[in-house]
């Protein structure tokens, strides 16, 4: 099983990944605001999914402002993507009958049922 760590950075680099499918051009900041991480952590996964090749950086090609880039996942992104989403959705159904058990569990405790 993976540790809770894991778990989190995946959950993390999924929701970058969804973002920059969504926003191509998002600055790392917004990523940072959005996700709710540190300006540094933002650009340090954006590093490692350039690093990974799961995502491309490319100049705006029509930008007077030439420090403008935008994020492109490739076709590794887009398949490791599908897969961090599989992953997510199977852990949050297990975290969802867990609870569902245990909130049944206690309501019978508690003589509610």
């Amino acid at each position: 099983m993976a540790s809770r760590r894991s778990e989190k950075q995946s959950e993390i680099q999924l929701k970058v990944m969804r973002l920059i499918a969504e926003i191509p051009e998002v600055s790392s900041r917004r990523i940072a605001d959005v996700v709710g991480i540190s300006n540094g952590s933002a650009y340090y996964i954006l590093t490692a999914l350039v690093e990974k090749g799961l995502v491309k950086l490319e100049n705006f090609k029509k930008n007077p402002r030439k420090d403008r880039y935008a994020y492109l996942l490739t076709p590794k992104g887009i398949r490791e993507k599908s897969i961090l989403t599989h992953k997510f959705i199977k852990r949050k159904r297990k975290e969802y009958r867990d609870l569902k058990n245990e909130i049944e569990a206690l309501e019978k405790e508690a003589g509610l049922f």
